[in-house]
């Protein structure tokens, strides 16, 4: 199919382009940008007046809750809420049942996927089979599969060894390392941050010494060996300033945040609202303006959802013995705008954290951009119209998010992946 966008505000960040120009799509690639290619005849023409034409979002960290975990949330469910969200890629954490630690398990994820002609899907592979922390899995053959990077997710590797030699396994053949920071000792039991609100309320902490001390030791091994590191889920001031100092000595690291850690804190838990228990703890107010100023100034390199559905009941229990997670699918683009706007950052500044930035981590070349030539995923969005998020407009079967209720900016009226409009018109 030939398409013609017009009269939109096109921004693409990577090619430093924000005009009023149309875009012209042949069959799954982006054709031309300004003038029709000799030819061009359209079967589809797209009014994008007063709307931002941009490549379709990526997402960092997106749980689909396949294989395992379906009465939460299913495959389909997820890639309609990411059409909806205008996000047209994204990364998987390995945290399923089972654990992506084995080939077929990433093949059959991307043959799902594929089947469903949405949001292009990259796993990210266990790190240690099972996520124990014991044996390194066999990454080049997961790579093989699909997998773009290797994690284990919230579950954190106690050998250090391990760690050291997995981390040596990933540099010699150039594979990425994402790496939540988080210490088992520091952290178990805790729920939320270790400051005056838990203390009040009786929740045991999580200091941000469990983040602090985790990344010393990632950030040591990392220079060691070589290796890719991202640091994923970033939530205190004290855990980005370790990162500026590893940077100053020429290490080359980076980190995303979740897009709730740039809008909540520790108070936000109110009278124990279980919508607000996360991994990591959503930490104090001068960490949440930390991180707001990383992403604005580039220290913090990307901002994902970390989409985490959860089924009502679990999060209908007390603080405590609820489950923790957020969906976010649907908000990303929406909180990030929110953000921009009281940050005072450009909308061009701001859309390359979740396009340009984050293909840059996954380190895929065929998304994140408009240039001819790229692959037809665009996201066409309202940036200016409020709507109220509410469980009928969520389409993520996890109606789980504190943001119900809110007023938020960016409406997505499009969004196309590989030349197809998969949501709206």
């Amino acid at each position: 199919m030939h398409i013609h966008i017009q009269n939109g505000r096109v921004i693409d960040p990577a090619n430093n382009v924000d005009a009023k120009q149309d875009v012209f799509i042949v069959d799954d690639k982006i054709a031309a940008l300004g003038q029709a290619p000799s030819g061009f005849k359209a079967d589809k023409v797209i009014d994008a007046s007063g709307l931002v034409v941009a490549p379709g979002l990526i997402d960092l960290a997106a749980r689909l809750r396949e294989p395992g975990f379906e009465y939460r949330a299913t495959l389909e469910s997820e890639m309609q809420a990411a059409m909806a969200g205008g996000i047209t890629s994204l990364a998987c954490p390995p945290d399923t049942d089972p654990v992506l630690d084995e080939p077929g398990l990433v093949e059959m994820l991307c043959f799902r996927a594929k089947n469903l002609n949405c949001a292009h899907v990259y796993p990210v592979g266990a790190l240690t089979t099972k996520l124990e922390g014991k044996r390194i899995t066999e990454m080049a053959e997961l790579v093989e599969a699909g997998c773009v990077a290797f994690s284990q997710a919230n579950t954190p590797i106690v050998d250090t060894q391990v760690l050291m030699r997995a981390m040596q396994y990933a540099a010699t053949f150039g594979f990425r390392v994402w790496l939540q920071a988080i210490d088992p000792y520091l952290s178990r039991g805790g729920m939320a941050h270790d400051g005056e609100v838990a203390s009040r309320m009786g929740l045991a902490g999580i200091p941000v010494e469990a983040e602090t001390v985790a990344l010393d030791a990632y950030l040591r091994l990392a220079k060691n060996t070589g290796v890719k590191l991202h640091v994923t889920r970033l939530s205190s001031a004290a855990g980005l300033e370790a990162i500026d100092r590893a940077r100053a000595e020429g290490l080359d690291v980076t980190c995303d945040v979740g897009v709730h850690y740039l809008h909540l804190s520790d108070m936000d838990i109110g009278y124990f609202n279980p919508q607000c228990y996360v991994v990591p703890p959503l930490r104090s107010q001068r960490d949440r303006d930390a991180l707001r100023r990383g992403l604005a100034d580039g220290r913090v390199n990307a901002v994902c959802s970390d989409h985490t559905p959860v089924d009502d009941d679990a999060k209908q229990a007390p603080f405590a013995e609820s489950e923790p997670g957020m969906t976010g699918l649907e908000l990303l683009l929406p909180l990030t705008l929110k953000w921009a706007k009281e940050q005072g950052v450009s909308l061009p500044q701001a859309l390359s954290r979740v396009t340009a930035d984050a293909a840059r981590i996954m380190g895929i070349t065929k998304a994140g951009h408009l240039q001819p030539g790229a692959r037809a995923d665009v996201c066409i969005f309202d940036p200016d119209t409020l709507q109220t998020v509410s469980r009928e407009q969520l389409r993520s079967q996890g109606k789980n998010t504190p943001f119900l209720g809110f007023e938020l900016p960016g409406i997505v009226r499009y969004t196309l992946v590989e030349g197809r409009v998969m949501f709206g018109g």
